[in-house]
Formats: structure tokens, sequence, C-alpha cells
């Protein structure tokens, strides 16, 4: 499991929309954020993990639809979004992913991650979902390793 990243973002928003300024100071994402990869992300505040989410679509795609969502489908949204006028938000990407099943390892190193910070205290301040599947060694290593950043 090759994973890269995080790069870094900070978020700027109001319940309708956000704005994004990464390390470089440009208001855009590039980099891994833009692949279409299995991505893991975090967003924090105060250097504390309050949201991991997954995805394959592009960082812009998946937080537009986490803006827009207004529960069709029971779907609400990024509850963060309401409580909040920023955060920060790493980005890690799986490089090798296989072709089949390509989200299955990030969605269990996502799951391993929301674990390490419940036996640190509590549940992700604004976690709504969590996809869990069996994993391995190799799986929480990278949890893990992805949690240092947080230390």
């Amino acid at each position: 499991m090759r994973i890269s990243g995080p790069e870094r973002y900070k978020l700027s928003f109001d319940s309708g929309a956000f704005a994004v300024q990464c390390q470089k100071g440009t208001p855009k994402f590039s980099g891994i954020a833009t692949s279409k990869k299995p991505k893991l992300y975090i967003v924090s505040v105060d250097n504390k993990p309050i949201y991991v989410g997954v995805t394959k679509q592009s960082i812009r795609n998946r937080l537009r639809f986490g803006w827009n969502a207004a529960g069709e489908s029971g779907y609400y949204g990024y509850a963060w979004r309401h409580h909040l006028i920023e955060a920060n938000l790493d980005i890690w990407c799986h490089e090798d992913a296989p072709l089949e099943k390509p989200a299955l390892d990030i969605e269990t190193v996502e799951a391993e991650v929301v674990f390490l910070i419940r036996c640190a205290g509590q549940w992700p301040l604004h976690q709504t979902e969590i996809h869990f599947h069996p994993s391995t060694s190799a799986h929480r290593a990278v949890a893990e390793s992805i949690m240092a950043r947080f230390a």
C-alpha cells in the first residue's frame, strides 16, 4: 500500500460556500487533491480531527457535494459547515490502489484512523459515517502514520 501526502489546505467557509488556500498561497486545489485515485481526507481545527472522509473524486467536487446536500436520499452534507468558519484539510492518496474495489483499502484505513481518534478520547466531533472492513497490520500502520501528524 503506497500512500502519498499529506497535502494541507486551509478552508474558509460558511454554511453556503467554501474557499480554499493551499500551503503555497494559491486559492485552488492541486496535486493529489485533483486526482481520481482513492483519497483519505481529514478536517481538523487546532490540530484536532473533527471529520475523516474518503473519496475517489477530486476534493473540490467532494466538498461541493457536501456543501450542496439538502437531505435528498437522507444525506445532509457536512455538519461542520454549520458550526465553524475555518478548518485545515489534509489529504492522503492511495497511489497503487487495486483496479478491483479500489476504495476498499483507503476505507479500511479511514476506520482505523477514526478508531485511533476514539482511543485518544472521543469520536471526531462531526463524524457522521464510517466504513468498516477487516484490517491488516499494513492498514493499521498507515493509520498510525497519518495520525502522527496530529500528535
